[in-house]
């Protein structure tokens, strides 16, 4: 198979923030969408776009609670959207084109991670249908006012927890094998992402959309759990003990940071996809999965540890970026939402 996962040499480390990576660039003029963008790693991020000009359109599950936070950002709006709701979400996308703005930016962030094993109303596993198939069915509804863009980003916010799992291909719903904390699911609900941006680059580059996956590091205050599609809480299947004994916690009960070991804050977290929605670095370059504000290195398969402290690496693995596996989610992902 061959690959882009080759690094380019930007210059920018695992401790580069937001901020940094957007220095010197002008946003003024761009609109973006990030869901979840209200709290945790996609709070920094509405804020670091906001802060460098852009107008920021916020997708929340509770627009009423998404305010408080996003208060004193300029140029941001909140619509509501829940990614497990077909109906709100071509609402959402229905709203956005009826404003007649083009979308630049479309940061697919929001996410849920683990716990028990949770269906949607069409019987589908949460965290595919939360992490993927809804931010499929969004990006398909917004793909007029990208295409108006004449030159659009779309980012996914994967994880090196794609490590955990390929696509199941016969059973992507888990009729059976559903694991205790619920880590299969995520893992394939983030090789998923990386292969929608896989496929999304390949049939929309012709028309100046590029897609990447972003995998932002650990950033232990963002908590995701489960039905935690916006940030709101620690993952409820992981305790202080366990966080400590992974190496996420210190004897406080305060996140470490320690970017070399992935481990970040908000503003390290939130660098790799900003780096992926405005970097003039990745001109000519998608479909790639980005690590550390840079193209990943392709690497070897490996089984994750997560009670190991040690066991961080979290570059892409070659099924996340095949491109007939990616070829066959899309297809298989259209055919989930005309169910």
């Amino acid at each position: 198979m061959t690959h882009k996962q080759h690094l380019i040499g930007t210059g920018f480390t695992a401790a580069s923030t937001a901020d940094d990576v957007l220095k010197g660039i002008d946003l003024t003029g761009t609109n973006a969408v990030v869901t979840g963008g209200h709290a945790g790693l996609g709070l920094e991020i509405t804020r670091a776009l906001s802060k460098a000009g852009a107008s920021v359109t916020v997708a929340a599950r509770n627009p009423g609670r998404a305010a408080s936070p996003l208060a004193g950002i300029e140029r941001v709006d909140v619509g509501r959207l829940d990614l497990l709701d077909p109906a709100s979400i071509d609402a959402f996308a229905a709203g956005y084109l009826g404003s007649g703005r083009p979308l630049h930016v479309l940061l697919n962030n929001a996410g849920i991670m683990g716990g028990p094993l949770v269906r949607d109303a069409r019987g589908y596993e949460s965290q595919f249908a939360t992490n993927h198939l809804g931010h499929f069915q969004l990006t398909l509804g917004l793909l007029p006012a990208l295409r108006a863009a004449h030159g659009a980003r779309v980012v996914n916010t994967t994880s090196g927890g794609h490590r955990l799992s390929d696509i199941r291909w016969d059973d992507p719903h888990f009729a059976s094998g559903y694991d205790d904390l619920g880590l299969l699911g995520y893992g394939q609900s983030k090789t998923a992402n990386v292969l929608f941006a896989v496929e999304l680059d390949r049939r929309w580059a012709g028309d100046g959309i590029r897609g990447y996956a972003a995998h932002p590091g650990i950033v232990v205050t963002t908590n995701l759990g489960p039905w935690r599609a916006e940030g709101e809480a620690r993952p409820e299947f992981l305790s202080d003990d366990q966080l400590r004994a992974m190496g996420l916690l210190d004897e406080s009960g305060r996140p470490v940071v320690d970017p070399d070991r992935e481990m970040k804050t908000p503003q390290q977290g939130a660098s790799t996809p900003v780096f992926g929605a405005t970097s003039p670095l990745l001109a000519g370059i998608g479909g790639v999965y980005l690590k550390d504000n840079d193209v990943s290195p392709l690497d070897t398969p490996t089984q994750i540890d997560f009670g190991a402290s040690e066991d961080v690496r979290s570059d892409v693995v070659p099924y996340a970026v095949d491109p007939e596996s990616a070829r066959r989610l899309w297809t298989l992902s259209e055919r989930l939402l005309e169910a």
